[in-house]
């Protein structure tokens, strides 16, 4: 009886193998042993608890398909779960609720249920996530990454930035070109707050073993914004393990945050060592020339009609962050389709101004030298080159003073902008202090500038 088991079973795995990834099976159903087939009911031995429910879950209308094609329609399934010295005997009470509803099983072939689901967004590529100065290291980083993951010396890579600047498109890019290039591959997204309630659950049903033997089975491991694992010591815990187990396999891991290594809080310093171990690329807020290109090329690919005065606008004062440009964009469209009009500037004020006024203005560096480039019709290559021409002179000095009055900068730091050290910056600003007092002239250049940045 159990050499027949046996053959039945075979057959079964090799349907299985033809309708699953090699991973997939080799994860899930290699390991199974057929233990008994009597008056319609098959025990299936299995190693853990958490197998038969991943299974469950994810593969039990394919498996229902191929065990009625080889064990005949009215197979019933348990399963025999290995327990430390002995084994337990759990009814699959899918599959008995499956059997009540007759599936059609094709002649040649067993419809997948599904496969590995990595949890990734198909729509975050690469060839969408636009390319800029603010996460240029980043972006070449991760393509670099894809193409041969776990191999690199960027292992683990930590991205980290405000809300909105694109890292999540990026790791999610990661992960869906390593699928493409290999379908094979066990690649898996997950929020730092799902992984926290997984590991919870699986110390709640004693099914912790289980809970890591699946997340070391992975092959490139992506964890959004990883900051929430602060002052959960179990889920620290359990995320060490994997980390370890996962790098000395030479796999990926990638892991997003707001913040830098250095400023988690809350965080073991074991594991904070170990996010130093690759590399740690910032994205930042996304400068005028890359919200401009972001804008161009959404309403090219979404087929809006924008003036140029109109996408310099929005870029000009739109700043924070590329979900508010998408916002923007957003709402134009549906103002202009539900009251029939064109979108003209008047209505883009408007959008812009509802944005906007919900927060303070803030800008970087790069807002400001651009919206004087273009005010003073110079180029940043004449701001910051060894010159004393009178208008290059009173560009320099126009970009320290908007620096200094609208960002945080030190004065080495708007130094290394204009490329001066930081006493000339000192004695610069207050030339500038002194110039803004009489010189009309001045004062209007000044603000005309700033209205473009909108103050």
């Amino acid at each position: 009886m159990q050499e027949n088991i046996n053959i039945l079973w075979a057959e079964c795995q090799q349907i299985l193998k033809d309708n699953l990834s090699q991973s997939a099976y080799q994860t899930w159903f290699a390991s199974i042993e057929p233990i008994q087939w009597e008056n319609d009911m098959l025990v299936l031995q299995v190693r853990s608890q958490f197998i038969v429910d991943y299974i469950e879950d994810n593969y039990l209308a394919l498996l229902s398909r191929v065990l009625r094609k080889v064990f005949g329609a009215q197979v019933q399934l348990e399963y025999r779960i290995l327990m430390a010295g002995s084994s337990i005997d759990i009814p699959s009470d899918s599959m008995k609720l499956a059997a009540s509803k007759p599936l059609s099983m094709p002649q040649s072939t067993v419809e997948i249920a599904t496969e590995w689901d990595s949890h990734l967004n198909p729509q975050y590529t690469f060839d969408n996530f636009i390319k800029g100065e603010p996460n240029k290291l980043a972006r070449a980083v991760a393509v670099e990454i894809a193409k041969n993951p776990g191999k690199t010396i960027f292992n683990p890579l930590f991205l980290y930035g405000g809300s909105g600047v694109g890292k999540t498109h990026l790791a999610y890019a990661i992960g869906n070109e390593v699928n493409r290039q290999n379908p094979n591959a066990r690649v898996l997204y997950v929020a730092a707050n799902t992984f926290k309630l997984q590991f919870q659950d699986a110390v709640n049903h004693n099914r912790v073993p289980d809970f890591l033997m699946f997340y070391q089975s992975v092959d490139v491991l992506i964890v959004d914004d990883i900051q929430y694992f602060a002052d959960l010591k179990g889920t620290q815990d359990s995320f060490f393990q994997i980390f370890n187990h996962l790098q000395q396999s030479h796999k990926q891991l990638i892991l997003t945050s707001d913040r830098s290594p250095l400023e988690l809080r809350g965080v073991q310093d074991r594991l904070l060592s170990r996010f130093k171990w690759g590399l740690a690329a910032e994205i930042t807020r996304p400068d005028y020339h890359l919200r401009h290109d972001i804008l161009t090329y959404r309403i090219r690919k979404d087929g809006i009609k924008l003036s140029e005065e109109i996408v310099t606008y929005i870029a000009t004062h739109v700043t924070d962050n590329v979900r508010d440009l998408e916002g923007v964009l957003a709402s134009l469209l549906a103002y202009s389709t539900l009251t029939d009009s064109p979108i003209d500037m008047t209505l883009t004020q408007t959008v812009v101004g509802r944005l906007v006024a919900l927060k303070p203005q803030t800008f970087d560096t790069r807002d400001i030298m651009t919206a004087v480039c273009q005010q003073l019709n110079v180029s940043e290559k004449v701001i910051t080159a060894r010159t004393r021409h009178r208008e290059a002179v009173r560009a320099r000095n126009i970009v320290m003073y908007l620096i200094k009055k609208y960002t945080d900068s030190s004065l080495a730091q708007i130094g290394a902008c204009v490329h001066r050290d930081h006493a000339t910056v000192a004695h610069s600003l207050n030339t500038m202090d002194d110039l803004m007092s009489y010189d009309a002239v001045l004062r209007q250049e000044v603000a005309s500038i700033e209205r473009v940045l909108g103050r």
